[in-house]
């Protein structure tokens, strides 16, 4: 099979490789396609923690296809399903994956790409985050995250203020006030003045950024949520203590380790995507084969206008 390897930072190779193999609770599935994740971004810049070359297909895990083979234990799938899976290495044509980590997708959704991870990610922060008709809701950072859950929370009554730096990114934001960030004082004077001075109810960070998560804060009434949805993945944040003691914020970490967690988040996201909650096909904007990954991942580092999730797409 082809499999693309991380070869040095910046540097992939197309390579043909062995099948892999399914274990007796496994799934082997032919790949139609592979979301590129953010946290996709440091290996591929490098950083001193990681080595090269990379398994190939490594850094793949938001992918999509149908069951080629099952291992002797699975009794819940056949080959033939179509199916969304959380794996290891699937950028390549073909991966494994445990039960555990693999959903079945509904013929409604048969032409549709579902990069379940991602959205998986997106149901279980809106849980987490317990957002309810009636409160107001700042949602930092209009990314593939942000705009997801700006669907999610206008879904369930909230009113959603959408504050980004890429004001193109404003569009796909289902929000009854849009703000571009550029400027601190500025936002805080705008969402004091939308808000009659009380601020927001929840305010959900989706950059993992130092920046956005001061003004998230900011932006949080006394006694109300704070969540930390974005991947803060480029060393320590330093936060204002004072302010939080202050206002006697709830601060919520809503990232997931339990698998099964993931799992449910997954089911649910078919189940929104189904019902019309979910629409992510505007926001799969730009696809690529998997000889092109390379563009597909510097795109993604780079955030171009117009950019807001790249596909890698396999073609046989």
């Amino acid at each position: 099979m082809r499999a693309a390897v991380l070869a040095e930072p910046k540097r992939f190779d197309l390579r043909h490789v062995p099948r892999p193999e399914p274990s007796s609770d496994q799934l082997l599935v032919a790949l139609e396609g592979c979301g590129v994740c953010a946290s996709n971004i440091p290996p591929w810049e490098g950083k001193p923690w990681f080595h090269y070359p990379m398994p190939p297909g490594a850094l793949g895990h938001e992918a999509w296809g149908r069951v080629e083979q099952t291992g002797a234990a699975v009794t819940e799938f056949a080959p033939g399903d179509r199916v969304a899976l959380i794996s290891n290495n699937a950028y390549a044509d073909f991966d494994v994956a445990n039960v555990g980590s693999a959903v079945k997708l509904p013929p409604e959704l048969a032409d549709e790409p579902f990069p379940a991870e991602p959205l998986g990610c997106a149901m279980n922060i809106f849980k987490r985050s317990d957002i309810e008709a009636g409160q107001t809701v700042a949602i930092v950072g209009i990314g593939f995250l942000g705009a997801l859950l700006s669907q999610l929370a206008t879904a369930a009554g909230a009113r959603v203020i959408a504050i980004t730096r890429r004001p193109f990114a404003l569009d796909f934001a289902e929000a009854a006030h849009r703000i571009v960030m550029d400027d601190h004082k500025r936002i805080i004077d705008d969402v004091k003045q939308i808000t009659g001075g009380s601020f927001c109810d929840v305010v959900v960070e989706c950059t993992g950024k130092q920046w956005p998560l001061d003004l998230a804060a900011e932006l949080t009434r006394e006694r109300g949520r704070l969540v930390i949805a974005g991947y803060h993945q480029d060393g320590p944040r330093q936060v204002n203590m004072q302010l939080w003691n202050w206002r006697g914020l709830d601060v919520l970490n809503a990232h997931e380790r339990d698998p099964r967690v993931y799992l449910d988040g997954m089911r649910n996201a078919v189940s929104a995507v189904q019902n019309g909650r979910l629409n992510p096909s505007p926001l799969y904007t730009h696809r690529f084969p998997i000889d092109q990954i390379a563009e597909a991942f510097r795109m993604t580092a780079e955030r171009p206008d117009g950019f807001m999730k790249a596909l890698i797409i396999y073609e046989r």
